[in-house]
């Protein structure tokens, strides 16, 4: 693994207990100098046509202080806020402020992920060329597929 300065995080889902965290995305998690955790708004496509940002922007709040407080709880420093509704522009938000060396996508499993996620590893890579290490999160909380590294 190459030296991780800048982790960006994004966290369309959160852990139900750290423990899941598969071991290769600890040791990258725990070599960053910096972390920044990104919770995108996750719409649905009536919410988002109709501009009905609330609830989810509230539930990305709130996987935010989960993930933040995750993080915490292992002794890593970490800044974190709640993204766009369009996760591909929180992202290139994200990498712009940030400038991040590593990005590591935790997503909703594809039994419950929504239509935004369909296609975003790909396009986030197509948009950062960054390298890229994703996991699923069940609707429990738990690891459904072990992280994938693309460079």
């Amino acid at each position: 693994m190459a030296d991780v300065h800048r982790l960006l995080v994004l966290a369309g889902a959160a852990l139900a207990d750290l423990e899941e965290l598969p071991p290769s995305v600890r040791a990258l998690i725990d070599a960053a100098d910096e972390v920044f955790v990104l919770t995108p708004t996750l719409t649905s496509r009536m919410q988002w046509l109709v501009s009905d940002v609330d609830r989810a922007h509230e539930a990305a709040d709130e996987r935010l202080d989960a993930v933040l407080g995750q993080l915490r709880s292992v002794d890593v420093s970490a800044q974190g806020a709640v993204g766009d509704d369009s996760p591909l522009d929180a992202v290139a938000d994200r990498v712009r402020s940030f400038s991040p060396d590593h990005i590591l996508i935790a997503l909703r499993s594809a039994e419950h992920g929504g239509w935004q996620e369909r296609g975003l590893t790909e396009r986030i890579q197509q948009l950062t060329h960054l390298p890229l290490t994703i996991f699923e999160i069940d609707p429990a909380g738990r690891v459904t597929e072990r992280s994938t590294t693309e460079a």
